[in-house]
Order: C-alpha cells, then structure tokens, then sequence
C-alpha cells in the first residue's frame, strides 16, 4: 500500500514499487537535474553558467553523494537545440557531446529537439553516449514509439526506472515539415498503461518521468498543453515517484501548496512542487541551475531529505544596485572548456562582423512579442516582404526569438533573432480567400506563441467577428488578388495556422528568414526604429 505522510520536519511519499530491493535499512539517492539548455555550451559574456563550470559542479555534488553512500542520476528535460548561434550552426554537437562529458544519463526529448531534421536528431543520439527518451512518440508508419521510452538504472543497489514524456504541443509548434510522420500521444494515459508494465517486469525501487511538458501552477496550463501537475493529479496516487520537468523554463519553487513562491532568487532556498504523491522538479533554463534533491528510501517510503537550485556563477544585485555573485565562484573544468573552446571559435567566426546599425532597440523578448505587437516584428516581415514583393506579411509572434539592441548589428544578432533557417514563401490570394484565412489567424490569443505579429494590415476583431480588413490602409478588396508574405513554418501548419502548402498561388523560395533579415539591415542601416511602430498599418 502507498501513503502519503507530512511531519514539522519531512515531507515523505511512498516509492512506486511494492517491494524494495532493501526493507530491512535505509538506502540514499541523490537526483541531479537541468533543463532547456538551448545551445548555452558555453558561458555568457558575463561569465554566467556555462557547460565546463556546470562540470565542476556536478563532479562535486556527485562525489559528495557517493561518499555518503548515496545512488546518483543526473537528468536532463530536454531542449538542448535552439537558442545560441554557435551552438545551431553546429547542431548542437558542442552541447550534447559537452552533456557525455558530463554524464548525463538521460534526458527527455524536447519540442525543440525537432527543429531540424529527424536526420539531426538520430546524428545528436550518435554524438551523446546517453538516451534520448520519449514514450509518447509515435512512428505513424509503424505504430511504435519512435524513440526509446524508458531506462531502468541500477544505481548502488536500487533500481530506478526513468520514462521520457515529451508535451503534445510540439505537434502544434514543431516544424510541420519534419514531425509529420510522428504522433504524439497524450502523456498521462501513455504513462498509465506503461508504468503498470515496467513495475510488473522490473520492480523498480523508485519511478521517475522525466519530462518536457511545462509545469503550471496549480494546473493552470491555459492554452498550452497540459503539463507535469495535471499529470501527476491524473495518474493514481504515487504511480509516479518523481517528475523531472522542462519546458515551461521556470525555477520550481512553491511558497505554499499550489502556490508558486515568487521571490525566488539564485541562492535562496527552494521546495520543489507535489501533488497526488509525486514531487515535481524544474531548473528553470540554460544551466543556470543544477537541481539537487536527497532522497531515503526507507520501508518502501521515499523521504525528501533536502532540495536545492544551486546558480552556476549566477550574479544578483546587492542593495546598492552592483552586481555580486549569488554563491561561491565555480572554476569551469580545463578539460571541458578546452574541448567546448574549438566549437565557440568556429562557431563565433562564422557571424562575426557588423552588418548594420539600429538607433533604438528593436523589441523581440518573449514576453512582448507574444502580448503585443512589437517594431522588430514589423522589421522582419518588411524584410520579408521585400524579399518576395508582397503587399503586406505576417509571422506568429512565437518564431521571434530575442530582441535586437541599440548600436551596431551583427550577424550573430540576426541568427539569435531567427534561429530555425525557415524559408520565405508567399501566396497570391483573392480578397475574398484572404478575409477567410485571416479569420483563422487573428483569433489566437495572447500568450501563445500563435499570436498575430503582422505589417501593412489592419483589422478590428470583435470576439469571433472580423471586420474593417484593410491592406497598406485600403479597405479590403473581395475580387482584387494580394500578395501576403510568411515563413515556411507557419505556411505549412506550424502554430495552429492554416496549410497553404497545397494551395494555389502558393510559392516557396530559397531565401531564408535570417538571410532576409540580414539583407534588410545591409541594405537599410541606420534603420529607423521610429519607422516601425506600431500602428494602424
């Protein structure tokens, strides 16, 4: 029998297996864990976390786990691709060959693990000397999972069993072109036909899912997917012992039950989620972090013993305002960024050198472009537009990936502003065809990466009512054919927008966003951020 027992002291849950390889004395574990890495191998230009000083760390917490007699897992939730140029001019090789170094001993596939290729994917499983798991993947030709779904651990005599669960979302947000032969399966009812299975044939002392799902608080998962707290509320009580999350890149810290506690800073303490029996764990992004938490297993009882975020050379402000490191400096190991040193310079040579210059800052963060509609956006779609000769453009606010800064630019800026290499396609659609597709796309929400960032276009929208269309400030024309600049990704489906792939008029060209961008700042530095206000077209 499972139960659920909380003291002044201890907050315990019962391990998922029945019958522990030890009912007789305590046995200790150790749970090391990051997540959404997104190409940050190497540390920033303050010195700030980084591959080869996470290295130093975890040798260390690892050590000190062993001395005390302790089984250790390092895990890994996923999304390691997409986010630094270095790192995706290269595939990602520097930080998955960087993550063997190591030793990670798994990790949970992402939604940006599909944004190449599945040729890169399998190339990245090559290049890392641990598994990629995901089992609610499912090859649609053959029925079966297209990755490895599980691992069982034999960790200092006990048994741990980790399930990758990747979130259904990528099928909206993933690239249409390489996961069209994929399905992915809802995680909580994979997990509760699979888990049953794997306790009946291997008796695992300990049961934890590694994700990439996003964890909400208190379920609140809006209109993402939903993630690690529904799961865990979903699946009978303790089925799970642990949940090792990513995506929604946050550091999972509760103040109280089902409350998140929003004063969290580096080096502050931190207690991990739990709902149903089930702890649940997040390293916010980037290897800012590594998660560490203690557990005794003890007469089938699994005891949290302690939890911690440690930073990795994180700095905070002090109360003057300067910045000071918010724990003890981490030497990166020599071996480690020597290795990671030949992939920055190669990486780094390929973008570097001014391209053009801006007066102010052109707005891409996250939390901006998918509330509202931003000047960079407007910058990049007249980029577009200029490249295919449309009469005005439209991209979901999702695909813009960071701001670009007052002063000079760089091709560096560009890549990290478009770092997928979607194409630039158009369409040639009658007014008529133009108002029905429109009708889709500004429906969606904010906070979502669908949300509508569009130039030379105008409309009033009135919950499900479209009206006052207008083109470059025209009213909208039924019988008169325009042209409408987009990216490949949502041309073919990706975010929720409609196909256009297979419709007439339809044309897709060689000429790449980033190269577009790029091309636009050469071509018209200064450029004027004025220019590119928001408003009514």
């Amino acid at each position: 029998m499972r139960f659920f027992l909380l003291t002044s002291l201890l907050v315990t849950l019962t391990a998922c297996s029945s019958s522990s390889n030890n009912t007789d004395s305590a046995q200790y574990f150790t749970l090391l864990h990051t997540n959404d890495n997104h190409g940050r191998f190497w540390h920033n230009e303050h010195g700030e976390y980084g591959m080869a000083a996470r290295k130093t760390l975890i040798d260390q917490l690892r050590a000190d786990a062993k001395a005390q007699g302790h089984a250790v897992l390092l895990l890994s939730g996923g999304d390691i691709n997409t986010g630094i140029p270095e790192s995706d001019l290269q595939h990602a090789e520097p930080d998955f060959k960087g993550m063997s170094v190591i030793g990670y001993d798994a990790m949970a596939i992402g939604n940006h693990e599909f944004d190449n290729p599945l040729a890169v994917l399998d190339k990245q499983q090559k290049w890392s000397n641990f598994p990629f798991l995901s089992a609610n993947i499912i090859d649609k030709t053959t029925g079966e999972t297209r990755y490895q779904a599980y691992k069982i651990f034999e960790k200092n005599g006990l048994k741990i069993a980790v399930i990758g669960l990747t979130t259904t979302d990528t099928a909206k947000i993933g690239n249409p072109q390489y996961i069209g032969g994929l399905e992915f399966k809802d995680p909580t009812e994979v997990t509760a036909k699979l888990a049953p299975k794997i306790e009946k044939q291997y008796k695992p002392d300990i049961t934890i899912a590694v994700t990439h799902m996003g964890h909400y608080v208190d379920a609140n998962f809006g209109i993402n997917a939903p993630g690690d707290v529904t799961m865990a509320r979903n699946l009978p009580k303790g089925m799970l012992d642990i949940i090792v999350g990513g995506h929604s890149q946050e550091p999972v810290c509760m103040k109280e039950a089902n409350v998140a506690d929003e004063s969290f800073m580096p080096g502050k303490a931190c207690k991990p989620d739990q709902q149903n029996g089930t702890w649940i764990m997040q390293a916010h992004e980037w290897g800012k972090y590594v998660g560490k938490a203690e557990f005794k297993l003890e007469n089938d009882e699994l005891t949290l013993l302690n939890y911690s975020l440690i930073p990795v050379n994180l700095y905070i402000d002090d109360e003057n305002g300067n910045k000071q490191l918010a724990a003890e400096y981490i030497e990166p190991n020599k071996n480690l960024q020597d290795m990671l040193a030949v992939y920055q310079k190669k990486g780094a040579a390929q973008i570097a050198g001014k391209i053009g210059n801006v007066d102010a800052k052109l707005e891409g963060d996250r939390n901006k472009v998918r509330y509202e509609q931003v000047n960079l956006a407007r910058v990049i779609i007249a980029a577009q537009m200029q490249s295919v000769g449309a009469d005005f453009g439209l991209i979901s606010g999702g695909g813009i990936r960071d701001s670009i800064q007052v002063g000079d630019v760089s091709y560096k800026d560009i890549l990290k502003v478009h770092p997928f290499k979607n194409r630039i396609t158009y369409i040639d659609m009658t007014g008529q065809e133009l108002y029905d597709y429109l009708q889709v796309v500004t429906s969606f929400p904010p906070d979502s990466g669908a949300y509508l960032q569009y130039y030379k276009l105008s409309f009033k929208r009135d919950n499900d009512t479209l009206s006052d269309v207008k083109i470059a400030g025209k009213p909208l024309d039924m019988t008169k054919t325009y042209r409408m600049s987009i990216n490949s990704y949502n041309a073919s489906g990706g975010d929720g927008y409609p196909t256009l792939t297979n419709k007439k008029g339809f044309v897709s060209t060689d000429d790449t966003d980033a190269q577009a961008l790029k091309r636009f700042f050469e071509q018209n530095s200064p450029v004027k951020a004025a220019d590119y206000t928001p408003k009514q077209f």
